[in-house]
């Protein structure tokens, strides 16, 4: 005869597998640090500034910056 089973004990470890497989997913596509949220956005700004600092203001036929 076989061993007695606590279903209980059963259907909660599954859920909790269940449970910590969906917590790795959610940690690998939204987790980052504050201080990498931070960098990034710094990163962004530095970009945008550079972009904006290059552009030609006034220079085309079609502006009308007069």
């Amino acid at each position: 005869m076989g061993d007695v089973v606590n279903l209980n004990r059963f259907r909660k470890a599954k859920a909790k597998a269940e449970a910590e497989e969906t917590a790795a997913a959610n940690r690998a596509r939204y987790g980052k640090s504050a201080v990498e949220r931070k960098r990034e956005e710094a990163d962004d700004l530095l970009k945008l500034r550079r972009h904006e600092g290059h552009k030609l203001v006034g220079t085309h036929k079609d502006d009308e910056t007069t």
